[in-house]
């Protein structure tokens, strides 16, 4: 009986921890912001621009190194590929 007790209350921290790993919602990634003045989707070279453009003002306050310093050179490079590959 404890066996099963355990096993229940171990799939519970595991679902728990599922959900809250989950993806966030489309309407919050850059793709769903890529939009013009007048509400209408961009497409080709505007929806690029507006997609890395994006990316870049989500990652550019995240790029601060241990100490609480701006991170800088090759350190931020890195950082900011790796930041926009992650971002959605």
């Amino acid at each position: 009986m404890k066996r099963i007790a355990f096993a229940a209350l171990v799939s519970v921290f595991a679902i728990g921890v599922a959900v809250a790993q989950a993806p966030a919602p489309a309407s919050d990634s850059c793709a769903a912001k890529a939009v013009s003045a007048d509400g209408k989707p961009l497409s080709g070279a505007a929806k690029t621009a507006s997609i890395n453009k994006c990316k870049k003002d989500a990652c550019t306050p995240k790029a601060v190194g241990s100490d609480g310093k701006p991170l800088k050179g090759a350190a931020l490079k890195s950082f900011m590929t790796k930041c926009e590959k992650e971002t959605a």
